[in-house]
């Protein structure tokens, strides 16, 4: 048996002075009754909910930033036996990406056994950043960039409104790098997106996915998620 706001705090969701005010506050449940007493103990077995959200309640779960390079596939398995993200991570843990990022796509990729910080993460409704680095062959047209920023019709559907610059454009090679700052995971979106005005993406890469970048990393390395950044993860995703 542990104190409710210890629970609350070691899961990452916040601190355990802003669990203490949750509690007071009659935001928290415990197996669907209001909990307002401060040092109230709950079991593993106990389901705790935190303003209408559910959370862990052990310290089995582990998160990790790769830098996924080209080559590997999104998937914990893989039935043509190709080496998947999984294979890249030194754990015994269950763990599985978050989202995914194509075969030939690299970049940021998170990887973790947490069900709630994965699924926060994705939800189009939290508007996490998604930041791509696309090498297109073509050079995008100031209207192309408007038709992309303003939404683009890909599978039957609209895109959301989003970010898109041009960083550099080779004319002799007619290619051009471009910058495109997405919130929705749609499949093969960006690719999808650029080939709806006439152009095709030669490479692909995600520089960054919310607050996480690949500062320090080179392809194929990877390194566990600090306390802190769980924490901020989940300060992000608690709506």
């Amino acid at each position: 048996m542990e104190r409710l706001q210890k629970v609350i705090a070691n899961s990452g969701y916040c601190s355990r002075r802003k669990a203490e005010e949750l509690i007071l506050e009659g935001k928290v449940f415990v197996n669907g009754s209001v909990i307002r007493e401060l040092g109230t103990k709950v079991s593993h077995d106990d389901e705790i909910e935190v303003d209408g959200l559910s959370i862990k309640k052990d310290h089995n779960y582990e998160y990790y930033l790769l830098y996924k390079p080209r080559g590997v596939v999104t998937t914990t398995n893989d039935d043509k036996g190709r080496k998947t993200v999984v294979d890249l991570i030194d754990t015994t843990a269950r763990i599985y990406p978050v989202g995914r990022l194509d075969y030939d796509t690299t970049g940021v990729l998170l990887l973790t056994n947490d069900g709630v910080f994965a699924n926060g993460l994705m939800h189009p409704a939290n508007e996490i950043d998604k930041v791509y680095i696309a090498k297109v062959e073509g050079i995008l047209s100031g209207y192309d960039v408007k038709m992309l920023k303003s939404g683009i019709m890909i599978d039957g559907r609209k895109t959301a409104k989003c970010h898109v610059k041009v960083r550099s454009v080779d004319k002799k090679k007619n290619t051009c790098i471009v910058e495109l700052v997405i919130h929705e995971g749609r499949n093969h979106q960006v690719k999808k997106m650029i080939e709806a005005v006439g152009k095709k993406v030669i490479k692909l890469k995600r520089e960054r996915f919310g607050i996480f970048d690949l500062s320090g990393l080179k392809a194929s390395e990877y390194r566990r998620l600090t306390a802190k950044e769980v924490h901020v993860v989940y300060s992000m995703i608690k709506k």
